[in-house]
C-alpha cells in the first residue's frame, strides 16, 4: 500500500497557507509534511506544530546523514524537510502534503518522479498587490520587491501537473480536493489501496 505525495507552491501572496489549512481541516487522511529549521520559535509557535525547530549542528548532522529531501538556507536559517518521515508516510499508506516554493519542489521531484505538483496562482498582478499591501505590514519597497520576486517564481508553473487560480477561496478550495480525488482514483492508486479486490476481480 504507498499514498501520494503532494507538492504545494505558490508566489507571497497567492493564498497558498489559507488553502493548505482548509483543505487539512476537510481532509482528515492527508498529513502535512513539518519542515525543520534552525530558526528561533516565534511567539505562539510550538515544536512539532509550525516546525521542528533544532540547533543548527543538528541540522548540520541531518545534511550528512542524508535526512533531508531538500533544504535551503533563508536568510541566515535553515529549513529542510525530513525524507525519513515523508518516505515512511507514503509507504504505510498515507497522503502528504508538502507546502514549499518551487525551487524546493525541483529538488523533491528529483527524487519522487511521482509527486504530484500544484501550482497556486493568483487572479491578475493587481490582486496580488492589494492582497500584499492588505497586510499593513510591510513598506512600499518591500512589496514591490515580493511583486517582483512573485513575477519570477510564476515563470515556474510550467513544471507544475495542476494550475488553480485563487479568485474565489472556496472555489480554489473545490479545486484542490478535485485535484486530490482524481489523483485517487488513478489505476496504479487504487490497485495499491485495494491489491485484494483486484487480484479476486481480475484473475
Amino acid at each position: 500500500m504507498s499514498g501520494t505525495l503532494y507538492v504545494v507552491a505558490a508566489p507571497s501572496g497567492a493564498g497558498k497557507t489559507t488553502l493548505v489549512k482548509r483543505l487539512l481541516a476537510n481532509e482528515s487522511d492527508v498529513r502535512l509534511s513539518i519542515s525543520y529549521t534552525t530558526r528561533s520559535p516565534r511567539p505562539g509557535e510550538e515544536d512539532g506544530r509550525e516546525y521542528r525547530f533544532v540547533g543548527v549542528e543538528a541540522f548540520r548532522r541531518m545534511i550528512d546523514q542524508g535526512e533531508f529531501l531538500e533544504w535551503a538556507e533563508v536568510h541566515g536559517n535553515f529549513y529542510g524537510t525530513s525524507k525519513t518521515w515523508i518516505v515512511q508516510q507514503i509507504a504505510g499508506g498515507s497522503d502528504v502534503l508538502l507546502e514549499i516554493d518551487w525551487q524546493g519542489a525541483q529538488q523533491v521531484r528529483a527524487q519522487f518522479s511521482e509527486a504530484i505538483g500544484i501550482f497556486i496562482l493568483p487572479p491578475s498582478l493587481e490582486e496580488l498587490e492589494r492582497r500584499l499591501t492588505g497586510r499593513a505590514t510591510d513598506s512600499r519597497e518591500v512589496i514591490d520587491r515580493r511583486l517582483a520576486a512573485a513575477q519570477a517564481e510564476m515563470r515556474h508553473v510550467g513544471e507544475f501537473d495542476y494550475a488553480i487560480i485563487n479568485d474565489d477561496l472556496e472555489q480554489a478550495l473545490g479545486d484542490l480536493r478535485s485535484i486530490l480525488r482524481a489523483s485517487r482514483l488513478r489505476l496504479k492508486a487504487q490497485q495499491a489501496r485495494h491489491a485484494a479486490l483486484f487480484d479476486r476481480l481480475i484473475c
